[in-house]
């Protein structure tokens, strides 16, 4: 071999050693990557629907009544959707709505058109609006059903309607979020207290079986996305676990380290179906020469499990006549004391590190998270807060929050296994070439 040879031989070897090393490093930047990603999926939570204007109140999105139970509805059914908040005042605000579809991630699709999911017309005026009856704050109600004659929803997939306020140069003022349902897979649920962190302590195990019910997959890890959620769309959610079987007509989780959730706790609960004197869970009202003060039985971090029937963070407007309640009900200040036990090593290192207690249930979904922020008083080693909120059902808990933002699942009390939590499963499908994602498949489960 000449000197020419060698030269191209050893040049060719010496490029060969640098892609090979190239690809190597590039692989394991993906794989970083795609594990960050993971990490960053599985361990958000899912958000809820979100208030802009501090104006408005009580924002509740409802199907067919049932305020237990997630905003999903099927594909067309008779089943409609209710949107309502108060604006506190008796000034008529001209508020427009509109439809907009998102992936399984909750961005919008892109690649549709209003067209392909909207049978009529987009951008409505909110025209049932009533004025409040003999309340102390004056507000008006505002309320929108879809399907209706302007509007009809014709694909499934997660939707957001969006509210902008006309008078305040189209300023968004809500994002409620909500699902529509065509069932064409079967999903099917279990819950056990055996996992692979611990047996019967503190967590639950979610198994899960997804039937594409005749449905052709070529692909499941790019057309199936999964989300498991834990107490509805404010609570805690696992996106996209790896399941442990895939089929030719389905996918399998069992006994799966990545469905495993904390138990947590029973929710506290209140009740205030009167101005006049104190219903469940009020240890008194006081009436300050402006608007009623309720003051909620002081609350405790519990140590030990005690059952306590709740509504896992949901809500419920209502007061003791039960008639009109959208109109009649008053809104008062909701005072709330979380009161800190000196023995307990672990309430005490959250009070000496940079961490902060939030007030948490399916009715905290102002854009500024900060309005539910706890402020510590010293002298008596108690979390405090002060709401407005109209007279009602509400179930809550408390939550931490790390110096970075982070939610800290932990929580200021231990998380026990017989803790009731319902578990909801949703299953997204895109077609080879599809535009979104469509949901296809949904199960709720309760834990009792």
């Amino acid at each position: 071999m000449n000197s020419h040879n060698r030269i191209c031989c050893g040049n060719f070897f010496f490029i060969y050693i640098i892609v090979y090393f190239c690809d190597i490093i590039y692989l394991i930047t993906m794989k970083k990557s795609f594990l960050l990603l993971f990490i960053c999926i599985t361990a958000c939570r899912i958000s809820a629907h979100i208030i802009y204007d501090n104006d408005i109140k009580s924002l509740q999105v409802i199907i067919n009544d049932d305020w237990l139970s997630m905003p999903i509805m099927k594909l067309n059914s008779n089943e409609c959707l209710n949107v309502s908040f108060d604006q506190l005042s008796h000034t008529y605000h001209r508020y427009i709505y509109k439809m907009e579809h998102c992936d399984a991630n909750w961005t919008l699709s892109n690649n549709l058109l209003e067209s392909d999911y909207i049978n009529g017309f987009n951008n409505n005026t909110i025209d049932d609006y009533e004025e409040s009856i003999n309340t102390n704050v004056q507000y008006t109600h505002y309320s929108i059903t879809i399907p209706n004659e302007k509007c009809k929803l014709t694909m499934s997939g997660n939707y957001k309607l969006l509210v902008f306020d006309q008078d305040k140069n189209n300023k968004k003022v809500i994002e409620a979020r909500f699902m529509i349902l065509k069932p064409l897979m079967n999903v099917g649920l279990s819950i056990t207290t055996n996992t692979d962190i611990d047996i019967n302590r503190s967590h639950q195990q979610v198994n899960m079986d997804v039937n594409y019910n005749g449905i052709s997959i070529t692909n499941p890890i790019e057309q199936i996305h999964t989300i498991v959620i834990q107490n509805g769309l404010n609570g805690e959610s696992i996106t996209d676990a790896k399941p442990d079987y895939i089929r030719n007509d389905g996918i399998k989780w069992i006994h799966n380290k990545n469905l495993i959730f904390n138990a947590g706790n029973e929710y506290y609960k209140f009740e205030t179906l009167s101005t006049n004197h104190p219903t469940m869970g009020i240890e008194h009202i006081t009436w300050d020469g402006n608007k009623y003060n309720v003051f909620p039985f002081v609350n405790f971090p519990r140590t030990n499990y005690i059952y306590d029937e709740d509504a896992n963070g949901a809500f419920c407007i209502r007061n003791s006549t039960n008639q009109d309640n959208d109109i009649t009900c008053d809104y008062v200040q909701v005072n709330y004391k979380l009161k800190m036990d000196s023995d307990n090593i672990k309430q005490i290192d959250f009070l000496n590190k940079n961490c902060s207690i939030m007030i948490n249930g399916n009715w905290t979904n102002n854009y500024d998270a900060s309005e539910y922020k706890m402020s510590y008083e010293s002298k008596d080693r108690s979390y405090n807060i002060s709401l407005l909120q109209k007279q009602g059902y509400y179930s809550y808990r408390y939550i931490v929050i790390d110096n970075t933002g982070k939610y800290l699942p932990d929580g200021i009390e231990p998380s026990f296994y017989q803790t009731e939590n319902k578990y909801q499963a949703l299953v997204y499908y895109r077609k080879l070439g599809g535009r979104t994602d469509l949901l296809v498949g949904y199960a709720s489960i309760d834990f009792k």
